[in-house]
């Protein structure tokens, strides 16, 4: 993917951030961006980046570790913990018992309210047990059906500030570019944007 030039991203990315108001940290979705374009994101002003791998996570930080602040956003493996622990300051994406009990940083417990079996997360009943044995998590995070119209992610979004709220977690880390201002009228306090921050009108 070709990347937008830093002033375009600076643009984009202050746009955004006015959207969502102060309160909520604007993740900027990395996965689609290579590690030579992150010093792109950097002359723009980006503070906070969330990666999806952990492999490409190591690359970019060794070459970006200062220039950013460091989140984990994709599918969180128990065997991957240990990279994440060390370069990241928070996990979205916390899914299963097995990465749940090898996290050490704050992490968001990722909850699949749609029963959708290609989502990764917990189903709803058992947030409780969750937040009851792990002290790092701080919140939720879920990824509604992908849905043409943004209004439709509204119902999920909805439901995890309500379990939030119901499980005495602060933080919830939902929407996305498309849905990111639905999310944060329901709550949500982290958004994770990529395309509309980055993707190149230049093809």
């Amino acid at each position: 993917m070709s990347v937008a030039t830093a002033s375009e991203i600076a643009e984009r990315y202050a746009r955004v951030c006015e959207d969502v108001g102060p309160g909520v940290t604007v993740v900027v979705a990395t996965k689609y961006v290579s590690a030579e374009d992150m010093s792109a994101l950097a002359e723009a002003g980006v503070e906070v980046v969330g990666e999806n791998r952990a492999q490409d996570l190591e690359h970019k930080h060794a070459l970006h570790g200062e220039a950013f602040r460091w989140h984990f956003i994709g599918h969180l493996q128990s065997n991957k913990v240990k990279v994440v622990n060390q370069l990241c300051e928070l996990v979205h994406s916390i899914g299963s018992d097995s990465a749940a009990r090898r996290v050490t940083i704050p992490g968001l417990l990722e909850v699949n309210l749609s029963g959708e079996e290609s989502k990764s997360g917990v189903d709803p009943e058992e947030i409780a047990a969750f937040v009851a044995q792990y002290r790092s998590i701080r919140g939720l995070m879920t990824m509604p059906p992908v849905a043409e119209e943004p209004e439709a992610s509204r119902p999920y979004f909805r439901r995890l500030r309500e379990l939030a709220g119901e499980n005495g977690l602060a933080e919830l880390s939902m929407g996305t570019s498309q849905d990111y201002r639905v999310a944060v009228e329901e709550g949500a306090t982290l958004v994770r944007v990529g395309s509309t921050i980055f993707a190149s009108d230049r093809g």
